[in-house]
């Protein structure tokens, strides 16, 4: 497809900073792609000056195959496609001294920083342990210290947890940890403080590539600013009315602090939209005229009208799953192998919404699946394969070393570790060693230290292995010598065992090809690990099914039919958001879920819903009146046609009969 003039012109400009306003289905990824190579073929910069940043992994691993699409290898060499969070990791590793850490540090997962913020916490309690945690995220993403947060706390709550951040803090560091907010925040610290490094980083990464603008936060954009230096050589590609992550730092107004940031800003307009068909346009441009606008633009298409939008009031949840699935069975059916279960999509607010529709779906025997589901590295089997390997990195990775020590089970119980866990607090060491010591040792019972010295000789004798030999050779031996097989078919039911042991060996043939393919030893491998979603979307490709999906996890892609499902008051937009004045939100998240539609867009609301145990009943979401009313068919209310018209039904079951007949 050829590229149209705003492309063109966003791909071809170098003449200083430059935002990329790309409205949703404009091609945005195929701009970056192609600049990419414009800068490499014809603009003369070497690709490894060259770094394009996106927010997830999976937009990284689209990027730069796509690359790889119009370049060869030897102009591949050296250019940097990653995340926000892999870039602050690659600084970090390289400045590690000037940051107070050893290269080896570890990075924790939300479980392990979970654990470290209950235990400070002195509370189990997972609401008062999230919102901890998630306050303190808050605060690094807006780069603020914890003795700045203790000065600004707002009320005795915030005053704890400012206090609780200092704790948190220095137990990271004497674990010699970060954990995800720390992997940009750190960097950035360093960067803004060092002159010297900051010409480093600025000199290596001359020109930068930066995706979704619009969910970046106060850290992210404070990194951007300090690697593009004040000539501001980069393209910010994003599109403000689909900033929807406000709720975890992203910070909208970022997209106007460009503009005074760098008064040379040039702005190019994407608003051609590939995607969808023009009536869908029609309904998202006026939904979303209802925010205030930071930048106009309105989408288009040469896709035609399309299909009219549907609006179906459903008695109830059960009913709305009924009439959805009923409508995704009656398409296939009728579209034979012209139309695959692939092409529908039914998107939701919150998760909760999805159980019936999976019941409805399980009922059809329709396959579907859910995204947003558990990730590959969520799974205890792998954790507990990689807290040996975090061990072998980093032996003052706390969290890693009890859980190592404690699986499977060697007879080193609560009384043993906590001996060793009061030796480490009051020497100021870590749990690996005091495990070490011979004073720590000798507190212990007989049993108990000789099973912590054969749990350490063999974590040297790993460490050794490990700095030397084969990476996937090496994991082998280890599950093999722990005994990790037999522990997870004794201790699962049925062939819940076998199961996770498929996954550990997953796990292991990945390390393993990693290491040949990049040489890499398997202390190498860990150094990058816990930032990969492995094997994410692993024969998405292949599967046809219906996606279900949160609202949320749907930006970025699309489907030929969507039904977006739950739109009422107090669900979408919900009563929290509107609570707190944050309908504007909500709202670009309605046209986030109405432009991941094709062809067909399907909304449904209840008119009574079960909160409680008690029944609610609802007013549609507001979201559906703002849409104009040429577009919009209302189906299933009082006074409006019904869900399945006299004439639809008789034709639905000619259909049905014509499709026996053939059979």
């Amino acid at each position: 497809m050829k590229l149209n003039p705003p492309q063109r012109e966003a791909i071809h400009y170098l003449g200083g900073p430059l935002l990329v306003l790309a409205g949703a289905g404009s091609g945005k990824t195929r701009v970056i792609t192609e600049k990419i190579a414009y800068l490499i073929t014809e603009a003369g910069y070497p690709s490894h000056h060259i770094a394009a940043i996106t927010f997830t992994n999976k937009a990284a691993k689209e990027m730069q195959e796509r690359v790889a699409q119009l370049l060869n290898k030897q102009q591949l060499r050296g250019l940097t496609v990653c995340t926000f969070h892999a870039l602050g990791m690659r600084i970090l590793r390289e400045e590690a001294d000037a940051a107070g850490y050893k290269r080896q540090f570890s990075i924790l997962d939300a479980a392990d920083a979970n654990k470290i913020v209950a235990e400070l916490l002195g509370s189990s309690g997972r609401d008062a342990v999230f919102k901890a945690q998630h306050r303190i995220s808050l605060w690094k993403n807006d780069l603020i210290s914890p003795e700045t947060a203790f000065q600004i706390a707002e009320n005795e709550w915030e005053r704890q947890i400012a206090v609780l951040y200092t704790n948190y803090q220095e137990t990271l560091i004497s674990y010699q940890a970060v954990d995800f907010d720390d992997l940009i925040r750190i960097p950035t610290e360093l960067l803004r403080q060092n002159t010297a490094l900051r010409h480093k980083w600025q000199l290596r990464l001359r020109y930068l590539l930066v995706d979704e603008c619009q969910d970046t936060n106060t850290c992210q954009y404070a990194l951007m600013r300090l690697l593009t230096g004040a000539e501001g050589l980069f393209t910010a590609v994003g599109d403000d009315d689909q900033s929807i992550y406000a709720w975890r730092g992203a910070n909208m107004e970022n997209l106007r602090l460009l503009q005074q940031d760098y008064p040379q800003l040039k702005i190019i307009k994407l608003e051609q939209n590939y995607r969808s068909s023009a009536r869908i346009l029609r309904v998202a441009n006026q939904v979303i005229a209802h925010n205030p606008k930071l930048f106009q633009k309105t989408l288009w298409s040469e896709y035609g009208l399309g299909e009219m939008i549907d609006a179906i009031a459903c008695k109830d949840e059960q009913h709305e799953a009924d009439v959805v699935v009923g409508r995704i069975a009656h398409h296939k059916l009728i579209g034979g192998d012209a139309v695959h279960y692939r092409d529908f999509a039914v998107l939701y607010r919150g998760n909760h919404q999805a159980r019936v529709f999976e019941e409805a779906l399980r009922s059809r025997r329709i396959p579907y699946k859910l995204s947003g589901g558990q990730s590959f590295f969520d799974k205890a089997e792998i954790k507990d394969v990689l807290a040996y390997v975090r061990l072998l990195a980093n032996g003052d990775d706390d969290p890693a070393f009890l859980r190592a020590i404690t699986t499977p089970r060697r007879g080193i119980g609560q009384t043993t570790l906590a001996k060793l866990n009061d030796f480490a607090k009051m020497h100021q060491c870590s749990l690996f060693q005091a495990a070490q010591n011979a004073a720590a040792l000798a507190l212990l019972s007989t049993q108990s230290r000789a099973q912590v010295m054969l749990f350490m000789a063999l974590l040297s004798d790993y460490r050794q292995k490990a700095e030397n030999e084969d990476a996937g050779h090496v994991l082998q031996s280890l599950l093999t010598d722990i005994n990790y097989e037999n522990h997870l078919l004794t201790s699962e039911e049925g062939k819940a065992g076998e199961i996770k042991w498929r996954n550990v060996q997953d796990l292991a043939r990945w390390i393993a090809k990693k290491g040949k393919e990049d040489a890499k030893t398997l202390i190498d491998v860990a150094q990058t690990i816990a930032l990969m979603t492995l094997l994410e979307g692993k024969g998405d490709e292949e599967i046809d099914a219906v996606s279900m999906s949160t609202l949320h996890a749907s930006k970025g892609l699309e489907y030929p039919h969507v039904f977006l499902v739950g739109c009422e008051e107090g669900l979408f937009p919900h009563a929290d958001s509107v609570e707190e004045g944050n309908v504007e939100e909500e709202r670009r998240l309605m046209y986030v879920g109405i432009t991941r539609a094709q062809k067909t867009l399907t909304l449904t609301h209840c008119l009574k819903r079960k909160r409680a145990g008690a029944w609610q009943f609802l007013e549609p979401s507001r979201f559906i009146e703002e849409m104009p009313n040429e577009d919009v068919r209302i189906l299933g209310r009082k006074n409006s046609e019904p869900i399945v018209s006299q004439a639809e039904g008789k034709s639905r079951l000619a259909d049905m009969m014509a499709l026996l007949d053939k059979k």
